[in-house]
């Protein structure tokens, strides 16, 4: 077995200079998150915010122009900007999702090419691999194959450079995954998302028409067994999410404690002359703290997990596979439960006032709601338990 490492980190930024990198950004998204929720649309201006910012190139390896950030870096840089914006940090979170695709699928000329371009010209790339969605269908041509169908929930497809896409191929009944120019003739991305959470993810569907597709841009061609290393991918994902409910949750508790200090009234049978001297409500933000920390605790050991199996490239066993997959599975449920909960308790500290919609508080329940029916939270636990009682680790899908 091969002992090469997959993701080779060559003067490496550290987790304090990308944060440093990325606080710039989250100010400035925080600055109008509000006003943009309630908006909606594409945020073109946000997105090169973000391009500017260098930010694209965080996972990309030392070895291809990249910054050669770690994941457990990554996932810190993306959880600031998620308490922030989580719809941005959806966008930045998917974009580095796609290049995980390309280390873990592609060989080193598709890494060297497409990487390296990534970087020369700070592409921003989309999703178009709906695991799901079969309608998209892949015909072999000469050269290549042709694409016609649709793909559903393709997260920051609009506005975006370059597109991971999986096809069906009839003949084999398996699926391809490969990279397309959102331009490409016969492409069209419709801005159709209309969920009443994440409302600036992209997230629209995509058409193809007649597409062609080059043999020499397809990551995994029909037929392939994906390695044992390919499918972590599905890890670096479920972990993004984790990391994005995580972000909603301190994001959530950050702005209802600066309302309780600032601007929330005390309660007139309290007894004292500000809320935060209210023993109730000192309780009840006990309590919301002690349903983030542990979140952040899960997520900090699943990213070091997730980095570690990455790091024994070809020699990654079965059951190192496993061990991420608990891990992850482990933070995103509790990330699950501190965004939805924190984000929906906090008004019963803040208030009626705290309902007005100039303050947009509603935003960071909304988002949570949504985001995290993206696969249901039961079947992690379904996992855990199981593995618990029997110790057996997950099935690798497109979801576990």
């Amino acid at each position: 077995m091969s002992s090469v490492l997959p993701f080779p980190r060559v003067n490496a930024l550290s987790a304090a200079e990308a944060l440093a990198l990325a606080e710039p950004v989250a100010q400035r998204l925080a600055e109008t998150a509000i006003a943009r929720d309630q908006a909606g649309g594409h945020a073109r201006h946000e997105r090169e915010l973000i391009r500017a910012s260098g930010l694209l190139a965080l996972t990309i390896p030392g070895a291809h122009g990249g910054l050669g950030a770690s994941w457990p870096t990554f996932y810190r840089v993306l959880r600031r900007l998620s308490q922030a914006d989580s719809a941005l940090a959806h966008l930045f979170g998917f974009h580095h999702l796609q290049l995980a695709g390309v280390l873990l699928f592609g060989s080193e000329a598709q890494q060297q090419r497409l990487l390296g371009q990534t970087v020369e010209h700070r592409w921003f790339w989309g999703n178009a691999l709906n695991p799901l969605d079969k309608r998209l269908q892949a015909v072999d041509t000469a050269s290549g194959y042709r694409l016609d169908g649709v793909k559903s929930f393709a997260s920051g497809s609009v506005g975006s450079d370059l597109l991971t896409l999986s096809a069906w191929h009839a003949p084999t009944q398996t699926a391809l995954i490969a990279v397309l120019p959102t331009g490409a003739a016969g492409v069209t991305v419709n801005a159709d998302w209309d969920a009443f959470g994440q409302k600036q993810t992209d997230s629209g569907t995509v058409a193809f028409d007649a597409v062609h597709l080059a043999a020499a841009d397809v990551l995994q061609p029909p037929g392939a067994t994906p390695t044992l290393r390919a499918s972590l991918r599905t890890q670096v994902s479920q972990l993004i999410m984790a990391n994005l409910y995580l972000g909603i949750a301190q994001g959530a508790l950050g702005e209802a404690l600066r309302f309780s200090r600032d601007e929330a009234r005390p309660w007139f049978q309290s007894g004292v002359a500000a809320s935060v001297d209210d023993p109730f409500v000192q309780h009840r933000y006990g309590e919301l703290w002690l349903k983030v920390r542990p979140a952040e605790a899960l997520a900090d050991a699943a990213a070091v997990t997730l980095q570690q199996a990455l790091d024994r490239g070809d020699a990654l066993t079965a059951a190192d596979r496993g061990e991420v997959a608990i891990a992850i599975a482990e933070a995103k449920v509790l990330a699950h439960r501190a965004a939805v909960e924190v984000s929906s308790e906090l008004f019963e500290l803040t208030g009626a006032r705290s309902t007005s919609a100039r303050y947009g508080l509603d935003r960071f329940w909304r988002n949570a709601r949504v985001h995290t029916l993206h696969d249901p939270v039961d079947y992690k636990l379904r996992d855990l338990g199981r593995h618990a009682l029997t110790g057996a680790w997950p099935e690798p899908t497109p979801y576990s």
